[in-house]
Parts: structure tokens; sequence; C-alpha cells
């Protein structure tokens, strides 16, 4: 089976898996990362609108936004690696693509921290996203620069021990979730 294969058939099973932990979650999904953040007040931070199924961050970044510039991704074109517009509860949104809202007058800034969506994890940070490479192609060029922090949000539901990866593919450095912290093979 080619990598191709194996990650559209790995994307199939996870779409089904975390159907039914979205359908349990509960508002306290995002402590653990309100926790992480905690650590880190006044950093430049990207969130995600949540979309589908997926954990959703907001409360999370309701807090940080509190203490320092909180953003969302916004997808300029296929193939290019995402920007970064700022995000507080009060700002007017709109839909963007995939489904994903995007405030309706950005303004980019550049994150140190990105918390990052995904369908599947493991405990070495490795990540099965939607296909797209949109946060592979972001965090290789903003990993070129400086140090970023790429911060995997999901439920602990998602986790897997069989993730296809390619040579391009971004490792997450924490994978939080509404269970815990995962740190690169230490659970806390």
């Amino acid at each position: 089976m080619s990598i191709s294969a194996a990650k559209d058939a790995a994307r199939k099973a996870a779409f089904a898996r975390r159907k039914p932990l979205f359908e349990a979650a509960t508002a306290a999904q995002a402590g653990y990362l309100s926790e992480v953040l905690a650590g880190y007040r006044g950093v430049p931070v990207s969130g995600f609108m949540p979309i589908r199924t997926e954990i959703d961050p907001r409360p999370a970044m309701v807090e940080a936004a509190a203490y320092g510039p909180v953003g969302v991704p916004v997808i300029e074109a296929r193939g290019q690696p995402l920007k970064f517009a700022h995000w507080t509860p009060e700002t007017a949104m709109v839909a963007g693509p995939f489904g994903a809202a995007i405030p309706a007058q950005p303004a980019f800034f550049e994150p140190e921290i990105l918390i990052v969506p995904l369908l599947a994890f493991d405990r070495t940070g490795a990540r099965l996203g939607y296909g797209g490479g949109f946060y592979d192609r972001t965090l290789a060029q903003l990993r070129a620069r400086r140090a970023t922090l790429a911060i995997g949000f999901a439920f602990a539901g998602q986790e897997t021990d069989d993730i296809p990866l390619e040579e391009t593919d971004q490792p997450l450095d924490l994978i939080v979730t509404e269970a815990g912290i995962i740190d690169k093979g230490r659970a806390r």
C-alpha cells in the first residue's frame, strides 16, 4: 500500500473514532490546554476555530487573549503556508476556506506557539492531519526562522500507534487532550 493510500485509510478510521469522542465532550475539554498556555503568558499563539468534530480550544484561547496576542489560521491558497490573523473573543468572524471561521478584517502576525488540530497522534509527536499539508509547510517555514512550539490538541481517544509518515511531516512538541498532557513520550 502506498503512503498516500495508507494516510487516506488512516484518516477515514480517525474520523470515525473522533465522532463519538466529540459527541461525549464536556465544557472542560480545554482545561489542560489552558494550563499549558498559562506557562507562556504573552507569547504570540495561534489557536484554531473548530470544524466538524474537532475538540474546541476556544476557552483556552479566550484566557490566553487576556495576556497576549492570539490568532487563528487563514488559508490563502492551496500549497501555501498558513497566515495568522489576530483574534479576540469580540472579533467579527466570517466563513473561510474549508468551513473554518476567520476574522472579517484580518490583521496578520507571526505566532511562536501553534495549537494544531489533527485527526490522530502518537506519543512520539507524529500527527495525522487532513492532507492539505498546511501545518507542515507552515511549521517548516516558522521553525527555519526561530523556535516554534507545536501543540497538538485532540481528544485522548485520537491516540494511535500507527501514523503513516512522510519526510515532510512536521512533529508536534506536545500533545494536549481533555485527559492530560503528553510531552513526547512522558504522560503527565
